[in-house]
C-alpha cells in the first residue's frame, strides 16, 4: 500500500505547478495586453526615467531568464541586445528601441514556455539557480511572477494616465 504522505505530497506538487502557471499566465497576459495597447506616441515618451518599451523588455527579459532552472541553462531570445535587460542605475546608453511587433513576438515565445518550464523545474531545491538570490526555486518562482506583476501595473498606468485604460482581470486560466 502506498504511503499516504507520499501519495499527498505528489498531488501538492502538482496543484502548486498549476497554481504557479495560472499566476504566470494571468501576469504575463497583462503585461502582453499593456505591450500590445501602447500607442506609439508612449512607446518612447521620455517622460519616465525608463521609457515604455524598455521597461516591458526588461520584464519579458527576466520572465524568459527565470522560468530557467539557472543562469547556466538561460538562453538568450535571438533578438536580445546586449544590457537592454537593465533599468535604472545599471541601465546603459540605449541606442534604437525594440518595436511593439518584436516584444509581442518576445511575449508570445515567453508564454509559450510557461508550461513546461515550470514543469521542468525542482520546486523543491533550496537554492533558486541563480548567485544573486539567496532563496528556493520555489519562493523565487514566486518573486518572477510579482516582478511581472509589478511592471504590468506601471505600464498599466501609464496607459490609464493617457485614457488607454480598462484593463480586464486577467484570470490565468489561459493565455489568451
Amino acid at each position: 500500500m502506498p504511503d499516504k504522505s507520499q501519495s499527498n505530497q505528489a498531488v501538492d506538487k502538482d496543484i502548486l505547478r498549476a497554481v504557479l502557471k495560472s499566476q504566470y499566465y494571468a501576469a504575463a497576459t497583462m503585461l502582453r495586453e499593456a505591450v500590445e495597447r501602447c500607442p506609439d506616441d508612449l512607446w518612447t515618451t521620455r517622460a519616465h526615467p525608463n521609457q515604455f518599451w524598455h521597461v516591458a523588455y526588461h520584464t519579458l527579459f527576466y520572465m524568459h531568464l527565470y522560468l530557467q532552472p539557472s543562469e547556466a541553462d538561460f538562453k538568450p531570445w535571438e533578438k536580445h541586445r546586449p544590457e537592454y535587460q537593465y533599468l535604472g542605475r545599471q541601465a546603459p546608453q540605449i541606442g534604437d528601441p525594440y518595436s511593439k511587433t518584436d516584444l509581442m513576438e518576445y511575449a508570445a515565445l515567453c508564454i509559450s514556455m510557461i508550461d513546461p518550464a515550470v514543469d521542468r523545474l525542482d520546486l523543491d531545491q533550496p537554492e533558486c539557480g541563480f548567485w544573486w538570490y539567496k532563496m528556493s526555486k520555489l519562493e523565487h518562482q514566486i518573486v518572477n511572477i510579482r516582478h511581472i506583476q509589478h511592471h504590468a501595473a506601471q505600464l498599466i498606468d501609464r496607459l490609464g494616465a493617457v485614457g488607454k485604460g480598462g484593463f480586464d482581470w486577467a484570470d490565468g486560466r489561459t493565455a489568451d
